[in-house]
């Protein structure tokens, strides 16, 4: 056994003390802040070299442990407080602490990004399951009701995750710690209904959909796994007309990316890493739409009417669509114009447009738009004019923002974030404006 699986073995046997929080929460908190406590003093010994990490032994110190000792003190300590549901704190812990685990047993079969975020995704979501289970049985309520959505849950705190550590740091486990208990505190606090077929179904599509992204290099994976998420949040907390809406952005959006790539790559406007896109990219885009699709959910909540949420949703894809057809379609044809000025600049600059890449973003905001009016029956032609817009509307305002604060000012991603939230609120106000929605 190598040291890291040791250690990571013995990190796990911690976090399974946070299952006895099912019989006295107050208990695990201050077992884990004395844990804490300890770890800071503890300088060398055998218990010093089975938990101690690189940056541990150049310090001197367990602080790794500490930390993780205290942020599941801190959870606890919401649990007591504020009403954190046991199964979720518990969830929480195991996830972090037994997809550790199998991660650093799936590194000595493979050194592949890929295989080690396949292990700890797929430990941590068996591990939050289990976790769930016992902290309910040992409650003495029923399990099995409730099994679809302790499926869900896991599979939702696995892949956001496995996102966290993928763009962190291994001493940032507390932070991937809290916010998986509070996306799952969030789910939990919707009462999500989902049936063992649907949360099956959601699983498996959405896996193919991040396996074949990944294989197909048009996502790293850090982009696959938040595509993925997005898509499984998508499928069961909107449905699958919702989730026809968002793949139709990835699948054009990645074909758009692959076209004709190499003459883009030697006019210097390709997206780099061969087209793949990170999760910073993937994130920049269907940020909004997520929270659409949250508000949605939560619709019977908020004082707005859930077909807001979808004409928001919508929108944002279409800027999405729009915005990725014009800037990948425009990018192989020279002479483009800056928008503000209609100056000839030359490509790849930012707010430089093409009428052949307008063009193309208006189909891409028209695509979206026709697959809305065709799975949503409340949608109906005016709300398919809507939509299409919004989408031209928000390629617009990023084209805007390219010419005059990209830059220096604000990234590629801000922008992109910046133009889809322009776009779901032009589709949200035009279709309150239009009587679309009460």
């Amino acid at each position: 056994m190598t040291t890291s699986i040791r250690r990571a073995a013995a990190f796990a046997g911690v976090g399974t003390l946070a299952l006895a929080a099912s019989v006295l929460v107050a208990g695990v908190a201050a077992l884990f802040a004395a844990f804490g406590a300890l770890a800071l003093v503890v300088d060398d010994g055998s218990v010093f070299e089975l938990f101690a990490r690189p940056s541990d032994r150049r310090e001197g110190r367990l602080r790794g442990l500490a930390a993780f000792a205290f942020a599941i003190a801190g959870l606890a300590m919401l649990v007591m407080l504020v009403g954190l549901p046991t199964r979720v704190f518990a969830a929480a812990v195991c996830l972090l602490a037994y997809g550790n685990l199998v991660e650093q047993a799936a590194r000595t079969r493979s050194d592949a990004p890929i295989t080690a975020t396949a292990g700890f995704t797929v430990g941590g979501f068996l591990a939050a399951i289990a976790a769930q289970a016992i902290v309910l049985r040992v409650a003495g309520d029923p399990i099995e009701p409730v099994v679809p959505e302790l499926v869900f849950l896991a599979a939702s705190g696995a892949l956001l995750a496995g996102l966290l550590r993928s763009v962190l740091f291994e001493r940032d486990d507390p932070l991937v710690m809290f916010s998986v208990a509070f996306l799952l505190w969030f789910f939990a606090d919707l009462t999500v209904t989902v049936t063992p077929v649907e949360v099956a179904m959601a699983i498996t599509i959405t896996a193919g959909f991040g396996y074949l992204s990944w294989a197909l290099d048009t996502a790293s994976v850090t982009g696959m796994l938040t595509g993925v998420l997005l898509a499984l949040l998508t499928i069961v907390l909107g449905g699958y007309p919702w989730f026809a809406v968002l793949i139709s952005f990835f699948a054009l959006g990645a074909l758009s990316t692959k076209f004709r790539y190499e003459e883009k790559r030697q006019n210097g406007v390709a997206e780099a890493n061969e087209g793949a896109r990170g999760g910073g990219n993937v994130l920049g885009n269907a940020a909004v739409a997520l929270v659409a699709v949250l508000a949605f959910a939560a619709s019977d909540r908020l004082p707005v009417d859930s077909a807001v949420f979808l004409f928001a949703f919508a929108g944002s894809i279409a800027t999405a669509m729009s915005d990725t057809l014009s800037s990948e379609i425009g990018g192989v044809f020279d002479r483009p114009r800056l928008i503000t000025t209609l100056e000839r600049v030359e490509p790849g600059t930012d707010g430089g447009v093409t009428w052949q890449g307008e063009l193309a973003g208006v189909l891409g905001a028209s695509v979206v738009a026709l697959i809305a009016v065709t799975l949503f029956g409340s949608v109906g032609l005016l709300g398919g004019v809507v939509i299409a817009l919004a989408g031209v509307g928000g390629m617009t305002v990023d084209s805007v923002l390219g010419a005059t604060v990209e830059g220096e000012q604000i990234g590629n991603q801000s922008v992109n974030f910046l133009a889809t939230l322009s776009g779901a609120l032009l589709g949200a106000g035009l279709a309150l404006l239009v009587g679309l929605s009460a």
